[in-house]
C-alpha cells in the first residue's frame, strides 16, 4: 500500500525552457487529485500518461498565475474530450469568478457540471472526507490569501489470517465482523481474540502540500508527523533577504518546518529561475533535515511505510510530443 505523487511542474513565477510552473498529481487510494494547475499542466499530464477522466477534484492554493494559469485550458480540454462526470474545484473565493468570466468572454460552456468549494485562508478546514481519506486545508503566509493542503488516509480494515481462521473452522460469513476488529466466539463459547486471527493493516499515510509561503513556525503544527511534506524552496540562503521580501522560503527554512513537524520526508520545489544547480537546495536543507528529496518534473515519488521511491517518467524528447 501507499500513494504516488507525480510532480508536473516545479518552477516558480515563470516557466522556462526546461521547467513548468507548479502542478502535482496525487494518486491516493485509487483516486487522482490535481494540486495546483500552472501553465502547461495538461501537457505534463499527457506526458505522464494520466487519464484526464480520473481527475475529479482539483485543489488551487492561491491566485498567483504560476499556480492556476493552466486551469481554464484544462477545463476546456475536459469539455472537448466529452467529459460528463462532475468536477469539484477547491480554491480561493475569486477563483470561480475568474473561471466563469473567461468562459463567458469566450462563449464557452462545459459538457459537465463544475462545483466550486471556497477555501478559508485563516483557519484549517476539512474540504473532503470519505471512508478512505480526509483532505483538509491549512493557512499559509504569502502576499495574498494562500492555503496548503493535507491528505490523510484512513485506517484500513484488519487483514484476515486465513490459515488461522481455517484451523478454527471459522465460517466465511463471520469474516466481515472479524475484519472490523471483533473477537470471534465459537458455538461452544470459546472466545478467540481478534489479534490471533488477523494481521495489522498497513499504517495510514499522509501528504502535505505547502506552497507558496514564507517560513512560519505555525505551519508545522498543521502537518505534524506527515509522511511526505512538500514545502516550497524558492531560494537558497544567498537570497534569504529576497525570500523574506517576496514572502517565500529558502530550502533551509523548508527543512526547519519539516524538522519541527516531525515529518518523515521532505520534498523541495518551486525553484527560482536564478538557479541552475538544484543540488544546492538539497545540500542546504540537509544541514537541518536528513530525508530530503528534490522535486523534479515528470518524476514519480511513491510513498510507503518503507520510505520514498523516486522514478523518472521522462522519455526521449521525440516521444514526448
Amino acid at each position: 500500500m501507499g500513494y504516488e505523487l507525480v510532480v508536473l511542474g516545479a518552477a516558480s513565477a515563470t516557466p522556462t525552457s526546461n521547467n513548468y510552473t507548479t502542478s502535482q498529481l496525487l494518486k491516493l487510494r485509487e483516486h487522482y487529485f490535481l494540486i495546483d494547475c500552472g501553465e502547461g499542466a495538461q501537457k505534463q499530464l499527457r506526458r505522464s500518461k494520466t487519464k484526464f477522466s480520473r481527475i475529479n477534484n482539483i485543489f488551487i492554493s492561491h491566485l498567483h498565475g504560476d499556480h492556476f494559469f493552466g486551469l481554464v485550458g484544462l477545463l476546456s480540454s475536459f469539455h472537448l474530450l466529452g467529459r460528463t462526470t462532475p468536477l469539484t474545484i477547491y480554491g480561493p473565493p475569486k477563483l470561480k469568478e475568474i473561471i466563469l468570466t473567461q468562459f463567458r468572454a469566450a462563449g464557452t460552456f462545459t459538457s459537465y457540471p463544475i462545483s466550486f468549494v471556497v477555501t478559508q485562508h485563516k483557519v484549517p478546514q476539512v474540504l473532503l472526507e470519505t471512508d478512505a481519506y480526509t483532505i483538509s486545508s491549512f493557512p499559509l503566509k504569502h502576499r495574498i490569501a494562500t492555503t496548503g493542503f493535507l491528505f490523510q488516509e484512513k485506517p484500513l480494515k484488519r487483514g484476515l489470517n486465513k490459515e488461522a481462521a481455517d484451523k478454527l473452522g471459522i465460517p466465511v460469513c463471520d469474516y466481515h465482523w472479524i475484519k472490523d476488529g471483533r473477537d470471534w466466539t465459537s458455538d461452544e463459547g470459546r472466545v478467540v481474540k481478534n489479534e490471533e486471527i488477523t494481521f495489522d493493516p498497513p499504517r495510514p499515510l499522509s501528504y502535505a502540500f505547502a506552497s507558496d509561503t514564507m517560513y512560519v513556525p505555525e505551519t508545522a503544527k498543521y502537518v505534524q508527523g506527515v509522511d511526505l511534506l512538500y514545502h516550497e524552496s524558492t531560494f537558497c540562503e544567498d537570497k534569504a533577504d529576497r525570500a523574506t521580501q517576496t514572502m517565500h522560503s529558502t530550502a533551509k527554512q523548508a527543512a526547519q518546518v519539516a524538522k519541527e513537524a516531525n515529518a518523515k520526508h521532505l520534498l523541495l520545489g518551486h525553484y527560482s529561475a536564478r538557479y541552475s544547480d538544484f543540488n544546492d537546495f538539497k545540500e542546504e536543507a540537509n544541514e537541518v533535515f536528513d530525508q530530503v528529496y528534490l522535486g523534479f518534473e515528470l518524476h514519480s515519488y511513491k510513498v510507503s511505510e518503507k520510505g520514498v521511491k523516486v522514478t523518472s517518467l521522462r522519455k526521449a524528447p521525440a516521444d514526448e510530443e
